[in-house]
């Protein structure tokens, strides 16, 4: 009885180890579902901190790139424009949102490198380091396994050993029970029985060492190593989630440190737009357009009492062609009087002839096709960029445009002497060093750089003489403005001839050259009387000379400081007006130097400055 309840006492407790060990297991399973759970968490936590940085990154790129499409393009006009406070502070607008973008750019950085990488390689340790616990315990579950399987086996060889030696012993009894039996066979069953009672001893004590070491590694198994390795899990868990919210800290303290640059960034768009002075912009414009002319002075009184001398009459005409006077030269001068408007006489043959014929003979001239292509080469310039001196623009414009000129060929010299001192020194190291190169092979391009700098001095020179003439003639601040046309008197009295009958400038500049063809004498052709029968053009106004005009150009008039003459043209934009001394002269002045009191009811009237 006594082994009986010993073996049922073993056997419960050995069932009760074995239930406990199968609930250890279970939870080594739920805690590596924890922990895989812990590291996915970490995972998706570093897949979000990857994407926010690529959206950092995308929108500084956009922000770059709006700031670039927006920045002024090199040699255009655009670039111009930014001299003006507003434009300037769009621009300083722009480059702030540049470093805006750099900021958004900083964010990206510090995101991947404090936050991305650190927690990338901290997962990576972190799965390692949750590899060799479960390893652990999977190997202390093992071993406790082993132990309890080796305690099983020496149980049963024990329960084994003990009921063959209760078989022997009942044997060994039976046979010396036996009288038949002889004495040998009971000897034999004798130490037969002693045999399996001596096996059951060893059995018995293999058993109990066997459980005492069991126990002992059952107990430190359950309370040494299976609690530690617990321990090294629950501390990696513990550092996973304490790990995970100093990311995220840092995830707020990288935002945080740029903010303050940020702030920087909109201080100085504000402080940009502050910056914006309108009387400034308007004060530039004014300087980048005002002409450089003075105002009209008063308008004299006009005595109407008294009648005023009318243009040039019919008979006048007729008079001053019968007093025998010169036949006019093609693009010259007869008393100031100007073709096609010289009014003559028909014959009735002329009268008769038709105005195909007429205009067949004018074209067939060959001083009237020069004519034409003088005026139609003037027309073209006009319609065009304009002349090279930019005298068609007002003297402060055309001085500042003369000035741009002259900066921007002295850059262009001197960059061609950069070029140029670049090629001779290394013309001078191919000379002390003949293996790198050959000397010769630079002097075609030295020659050629000295030739683009000769002809860039020469230009300089040209539009630098121009530059003094308009500032020779420009007034101090304080002096009332002195009036320029800016073109004739750059001229000689070789200036080219041209059609000054067309109501365009008679600029020398928009002439061709002059030849053989213009000096020849126009014979009065019946095309010439189609124009003459036109009506002299009717005074629409007065003006004062204010300067005195030397008259060198064909079509010009000259004129003396203080004279009064009538105007009968006013000026359509190209700098001069056409004026009348009387009814034998008439022709073109530079609209700045005269003054002119046009009627109120004149058609077209206007006010010069």
């Amino acid at each position: 009885m006594g082994k009986s309840k010993t073996s049922d006492g073993v056997s419960s407790g050995l069932e009760g180890t074995a239930r406990f060990q199968s609930c250890v297991q279970d939870q080594f399973d739920n805690l590596e579902k924890h922990t895989q759970w812990g590291i996915d968490v970490l995972e998706k936590y570093i897949k979000f901190v990857k994407e926010r940085t690529e959206i950092e990154l995308s929108y500084a790129k956009q922000l770059r790139n709006l700031s670039k499409k927006y920045q002024p393009k090199k040699n255009s006009k655009e670039e111009e424009e930014y001299r003006y406070t507003s434009t300037r502070a769009f621009l300083a607008t722009l480059n702030e949102m540049n470093d805006y973008a750099g900021q958004h750019e900083v964010i990206s950085e510090n995101m991947t490198s404090l936050i991305t990488g650190e927690l990338t390689r901290y997962v990576q340790e972190l799965k390692q380091e949750r590899k060799s616990h479960f390893h652990d315990g999977r190997k202390a579950q093992q071993h406790i396994e082993t132990c309890w399987k080796q305690l099983e086996a020496s149980k049963r060889r024990f329960e084994r050993d003990c009921k063959e030696a209760d078989r022997a012993q009942q044997y060994f009894e039976k046979m010396d029970a036996d009288i038949n039996v002889t004495k040998a066979d009971v000897e034999k069953a004798r130490q037969q029985a002693q045999l399996r009672h001596q096996m059951a001893e060893d059995s018995k004590a293999e058993y109990s060492s066997t459980l005492q070491k069991f126990n002992s590694e059952q107990h430190d198994h359950y309370y040494t190593h299976i609690p530690n390795i617990f321990q090294k899990i629950q501390e990696m868990e513990e550092r996973r989630i304490v790990r995970i919210g100093e990311s995220m800290k840092t995830f707020a303290e990288v935002d945080r440190q740029v903010i303050p640059i940020i702030g920087k960034c909109l201080d100085e768009i504000t402080k940009a737009a502050e910056s914006i002075d309108h009387k400034n912009d308007s004060q530039l414009v004014i300087e980048a357009f005002k002409s450089g002319f003075e105002p009209p002075g008063d308008i004299d009184f006009e005595d109407f009492t008294q009648p005023m001398k009318r243009t040039i009459s019919e008979s006048s005409l007729s008079n001053s062609r019968g007093d025998g006077k010169s036949e006019p030269k093609f693009g010259g001068k007869s008393k100031g009087k100007l073709w096609p408007f010289i009014k003559k006489n028909k014959s009735p043959k002329q009268q008769k002839e038709p105005l195909s014929h007429r205009f067949n003979e004018f074209m067939t001239s060959k001083p009237k096709i020069h004519c034409f292509r003088s005026l139609k080469r003037g027309l073209s310039l006009k319609l065009g960029a304009g002349p090279e001196d930019f005298s068609n623009l007002p003297p402060e414009q055309r001085r500042k445009k003369l000035q741009q000129k002259v900066d921007e060929l002295n850059k262009d010299i001197q960059k061609e002497m950069d070029q140029r001192d670049a090629l001779t020194k290394m013309k001078d190291v191919y000379i002390k060093n003949p293996q790198m190169g050959d000397a010769a092979s630079v002097d075609h391009r030295l020659a050629e750089l000295g030739q683009n700098i000769e002809k860039l001095r020469i230009e300089v020179q040209k539009f630098e003489g121009w530059l003094a003439e308009v500032e020779g003639r420009l007034p101090p601040r304080t002096e009332q403005a002195r009036r320029q046309s800016g073109l004739y008197e750059a001229q000689n009295t070789s200036a080219v001839n041209s059609c000054a009958q067309d109501r365009e400038s008679p600029d020398g500049s928009y002439t061709e050259e002059q030849s053989q063809e213009t000096e020849m004498k126009v014979p009065a052709t019946d095309f010439d009387d189609e124009f003459d029968d036109e009506e002299p053009l009717p005074t629409i106004g007065t003006c004062k000379a204010l300067y005195t005009f030397e008259g060198q150009n064909e079509g010009t008039i000259s004129v003396a400081e203080g004279e009064m003459l009538y105007v009968i043209e006013e000026d359509k934009g190209d700098g001069w007006t056409r004026i009348r001394r009387n009814e034998d002269e008439e022709g073109y002045v530079p609209t700045s130097y005269v003054e002119v009191y046009l009627d109120k009811n004149a058609k077209g009237a206007m006010t010069y400055i």
